[in-house]
């Protein structure tokens, strides 16, 4: 970037904060309103609190009490099929039934609150009244009400039915007296209320308002302000809520964490319950069976009279012993196939959990256990959904799989037992056809102690599993190890204190800023020099600052801003005139349209001129809206002839229409006469020419007030007789484009010669385009108090 345009860039800079420093007044006014908003919403704002809690989901495993025991023991573990469980875990967490669970326990549904002038706070923990209910939960908990109370006295308070009105007193005429422990009949049953006690006991006087809320409704909050948050592949879960009340928030968390425990252990010992049923099930059945073995060897006993078979177990052979215990090893296993075979293809059971552990196998083991795993994270996934749900579907499907698969493996079990024990029958029978002389009665009774042994084996194995199915219900911990229970800085997470005087500070500064900005964007008219000189290349002969309407005109001695400002306009005309000598100087003014101050600028240019003992002519050639005389405060002279009448009547003289300024002897003034008719053929009239040259000779300088030349076209009529054109701009009056139109095609085709600018109106400080005149002190002038203590 050149130098030029980092100037420009640094000139537009500055006036743009010259612009706004010229409305520091406003600004700051904005300022101390904004900050005064925002202190004002600080102080009464309700501040809300940030809670967190931070817990780990534990591994399957790791929810153990006891690892040695087998029991129901799966060998993956939460996250052992590569899932992310985790979002599961969470959207159980935050599901309506723990949510609901926990806000009947902490009765989140009725809230007390005490009003103040402006706002009310909530008594959350030590609630100055409690309230009960004749009805049922199921009714209370669809209520939606609110009962405005006064209290009266430590045993009275009035019931209203609307609340307190900020900042007024309530007539208590409009309530209704009750005594705390009055049933109070509503439209939802009746109601009672009590009061606390102590250092929490109500106030007498205070204004309360006990609030009724749907649970749905309270539930359905809670959903969307809790924020569940966990990183990826992380079991760890952070829990944050944002709450008015501190402790509540807090409370509300462990609520939460401690209903999801529960629900998670529920699940997992409803497995381990189903499991002791069936095997108390299996239990009935084989203590019969091994009571009608039982009956039936004693009875052969006693008929056969087989008294001592002890002594004839030396003609067994080890070998029979051997195979006969593999017998009933796999009779056992066939049986056990058979109960779990029945139980997976009940089709009326109340769950869909199937009993662990009861067949010692490790592949049907394991198959079993990801069947129930599916099974309860279906059922818990059903609890706040629908079978329609895309999860519960795809769960669905893996859990028929699983079962199939569990089908087939006990098939192909039941088929390799049977194959084994026909051959270990077989065995037998051999064996025994070589004991050829055992007797036939005891070859029976060996049969059904052979029974006797299956039976009691049997029965022994399920006494032992059903021990330890009593023994696993109560292994398993919390499913959610707390890392942090629910915990907060104590310090408001909103209002944000330093945010909203931040925010305050740079609205109250941005916005009428902002509209300053936008307002000078659309500005098209005129306030500066620069702004001026940047539309036309027009040579600038001053510019005249603003003065009150009881100013109008300058004094022979006076030091003001606008005195100044036209002694210096006066020093650039003998500047750019300097080489008119020998007759008058000619100055012609003008401007764009009415209302710019040209009569104004033309009378104290005449006077000023006049005050430096030249002689001046002003004349008053805007015939058509003639002001120099009201100016001068001179219209009241019995002059009834002008410029106009010298121009028809032939016979007229110039010093006849000439008039001399009552107190300035140097200054004479040609007023502009009868209005005509025809102002702009008079002016075309060759007397127009004659005073002109009449006056040539006669002063020094002549100043003719002319017309508008954006109007009409009188001034164009007369520009020939002017030595220069003060083309006078005033400040907020004129459009840019208005005043281009119409100045820069006279300027560049020279129909108005020795063309000049001078603004006029120049507010001091105005869009940041000021300007300072007067130099010394006024004589006379009284000194304000405060200037007193100046040197």
């Amino acid at each position: 970037m050149d130098t030029k345009s980092t100037s420009i860039t640094s000139l537009h800079i500055r006036k743009k904060l010259e612009l706004f420093l010229s409305y520091w007044k406003i600004i700051l006014l904005c300022l101390f309103i904004g900050l005064g908003v925002a202190f004002v919403y600080l102080r009464y704002a309700t501040n809300v609190y940030l809670a967190y809690a931070t817990i780990k989901i534990k591994d399957e495993d790791q929810s153990k009490k006891i690892r040695g025991i087998e029991g129901t023991n799966s060998t993956g573990g939460l996250f052992s099929d590569g899932t992310n469980k985790i979002k599961d875990e969470i959207a159980i967490m935050t599901s309506r039934t723990i949510l609901e669970k926990a806000a009947k326990k902490l009765k989140l549904n009725i809230l007390c609150f005490a009003q103040g002038n402006v706002k009310e706070v909530e008594m959350y923990k030590n609630p100055p009244v409690k309230l009960s209910f004749f009805e049922s939960d199921s009714i209370i908990h669809k209520v939606d009400t609110i009962f405005y109370m006064k209290i009266k006295s430590p045993s009275e308070f009035i019931l209203f039915n609307q609340p307190v009105k900020s900042f007024s007193k309530r007539d208590e005429n409009e309530g209704k007296n009750y005594a705390f422990g009055d049933k109070i009949n509503t439209g939802f049953g009746g109601v009672v209320f009590t009061p606390n006690i102590g250092a929490y006991a109500p106030k007498v006087g205070s204004d309360l308002s006990i609030v009724i809320k749907p649970l749905s409704t309270v539930v359905y909050g809670y959903q969307q302000s809790i924020v569940v948050t966990t990183g990826e592949g992380s079991s760890i879960i952070t829990l944050e809520l944002k709450q008015s009340n501190l402790q509540k928030a807090k409370d509300i968390l462990n609520q939460i964490i401690e209903e999801y425990n529960d629900d998670v252990l529920l699940d997992k010992e409803n497995v381990i319950k189903v499991t002791s049923e069936f095997i108390n099930k299996r239990l009935n059945v084989v203590s019969q069976e091994l009571e009608e073995v039982d009956y039936t060897a004693e009875e052969l006993q006693k008929t056969n009279k087989l008294t001592a078979l002890d002594s004839q177990a030396d003609l067994y052979l080890q070998s029979e012993r051997n195979n006969e215990a593999r017998i009933m090893e796999t009779a056992n296993n066939l049986k056990l196939i058979e109960f779990l075979q029945a139980e997976v293809n009940d089709e009326n059971k109340a769950s869909d959990l199937l009993p662990l552990n009861v067949i010692d196998n490790q592949n049907v083991a394991q198959v079993t256990s990801n069947y129930n795993e599916l099974v309860s994270q279906r059922d818990r996934i059903l609890k706040n959904s629908s079978e329609k749900n895309p999860i519960v579907i795809k769960l669905n499907d893996e859990i028929k799989a699983q079962k199939e698969n569990l089908q087939n493996t006990l098939s192909k079990m039941q088929e390799s037992n049977q194959i084994t024990l026909n051959s270990l029958n077989r065995e037998d029978a051999r064996i025994r056809g070589q004991l050829y002389s055992a007797p036939a009665k005891e070859r029976q009774f060996r049969n059904i102690e052979r029974q006797q042994g299956i039976k009691e084996s049997l029965y022994l194995y399920l006494l032992e599993k059903r021990e330890e199915s009593n023994i696993t219900l109560g292994m398993y911990s919390d499913n959610a190890k707390i890392i942090d229970k629910a915990y907060s800085s104590n310090i408001p997470v909103a209002p944000n204190v330093n945010f909203v005087y931040l925010a305050a500070f740079m609205l109250s500064m941005g916005l009428p800023m902002g509209i300053i900005y936008l307002k000078d964007l659309l500005d098209t008219k005129i306030y500066s020099k620069d702004e001026l000189i940047e539309l036309i290349k027009v040579p600038y002969i001053g510019d005249i600052p603003k003065s009150s309407k009881k100013e109008k005109l300058i004094g022979r001695v006076d030091y003001t801003p606008k005195a100044e400002a036209f002694r210096i306009v006066r020093s650039n005309i003998d500047f750019l005139l300097k080489n008119v000598e020998n007759r008058s100087k000619k100055l012609f003014v003008t401007s764009t349209k009415a209302q710019e101050g040209k009569s104004h600028t033309s009378t104290n240019l005449a006077s000023s001129i006049s005050f430096s003992n030249k002689k001046v002519l002003l004349i008053e050639m805007d015939i058509r809206v003639p002001k120099i005389l009201k100016y001068l405060d001179i219209d009241n002279l019995n002059h009834k002839k002008g410029l106009t009448d010298y121009i028809v009547d032939k016979s007229i003289k110039p010093e006849t229409v000439i008039v001399n300024h009552p107190s300035n002897e140097y200054l004479d003034i040609l007023p502009s006469g009868s209005i005509p008719p025809n102002p702009s053929e008079l002016l075309m009239n060759e007397r127009v020419e004659e005073i002109i040259k009449y006056a040539e000779n006669k002063y020094d300088y002549i100043v003719v007030d002319t017309s508008a030349v954006g109007l009409v076209s009188d001034t164009l009529l007369i520009s020939k007789f002017a030595d220069m054109f003060i083309y006078v701009v005033s400040v907020d009056n004129v459009d840019k484009r208005q005043f281009v139109h119409v100045a820069q095609p006279l300027y560049e085709e020279n129909r108005l010669p020795k063309l000049t600018l001078l603004l006029n109106g120049v507010k001091k400080g105005k869009k940041g385009y000021g300007y300072g005149y007067g130099y010394g002190s006024t004589p006379n002038k009284k000194k304000k108090w405060y200037n007193f203590f100046k040197s």
